[in-house]
């Protein structure tokens, strides 16, 4: 039913979100993006620095959260009972989205990852005042990019945000790491970058495609008293690799619930 798309705003996750739709089949004429500054869009999608004409059937909110008080008062015109608001604003919760623009008909939180543009980024919801026909199409819009994921409570999104949203940034690090390991030992590092990047993709596919979970997989990959067993014995340690990873993610929630405060704040 989203016939007229809107972006407001228009950086790195905004842009790989559109090149998922349009990869999808969705028609670029479905899209506006409106930008202060120019930039490349795909061919067919409309784009201004001027703020574009209504009506629209869904606005994208694409900024920077710390920009959200500055441009509440230029997007909340263009919103109306007929409008949804998506914001995949971090840190931006429902009620500060909602004391901001309360004429919207529906108000999401959509928090994807940079996988989008692939069509391959888990993509967690949460949402306010949506019909069921709206919620649907906010899902099929969703589920082209990757999965949609609907949470029961806005309480979670802080916690899968960290996991969803910035694993991957956690992903290439430890990616690097493997590289960086390998090289210590004697690869030649492009090899030894080329090796962790194709392993780490054959063996996400794998995870993805298999009836086993990651735990399972992992435990098949090592013979009792072998390398691999070996390598795991380090991670284990201590529960090392495991505790490493919740502080990590409990750092990333919490810096995201001080961003809402900060945003109820503002």
């Amino acid at each position: 039913m989203f016939t007229r798309i809107l972006f407001f705003g228009f950086g790195t996750m905004a842009s790989a979100m559109l090149e998922g739709w349009l990869a999808s089949g969705l028609d670029p004429d479905r899209f506006t993006v409106h930008n202060p500054r120019p930039k490349p869009v795909p061919e067919g999608v409309s784009f201004s620095t001027d703020l574009p004409e209504g009506p629209f059937d869904a606005v994208l909110l694409g900024v920077k959260p710390q920009k959200l008080a500055e441009v509440a008062a230029v997007v909340e015109p263009l919103l109306g009972p007929d409008t949804v608001l998506i914001s995949i604003l971090a840190g931006v919760e429902l009620d500060s989205l909602a004391a901001r623009f309360p004429r919207a008909g529906g108000i999401v939180r959509l928090m994807p990852n940079l996988a989008v543009a692939l069509r391959k980024s888990p993509n967690a919801l949460v949402a306010r005042g949506l019909d069921e026909e709206r919620r649907a199409a906010v899902t099929d819009l969703a589920a082209r990019l990757g999965s949609a994921e609907w949470l029961p409570d806005e309480a979670q999104f802080d916690l899968v945000t960290a996991l969803a949203g910035s694993g991957p940034g956690f992903v290439y690090r430890f990616i690097d790491a493997l590289a960086a390991g390998a090289q210590e030992l004697g690869l030649e590092s492009a090899q030894a970058r080329r090796l962790a990047v194709q392993m780490v993709e054959g063996a996400a596919a794998l995870a993805a495609a298999s009836e086993h979970s990651p735990g399972e997989l992992a435990a098949q990959v090592a013979s009792p008293g072998g390398m691999t067993q070996k390598g795991l014995d380090v991670l284990d340690d201590g529960n090392a690799l495991a505790s490493l990873l919740a502080r990590c993610l409990a750092a990333t929630r919490d810096r995201g619930r001080e961003m809402a405060e900060a945003a109820r704040k503002g």
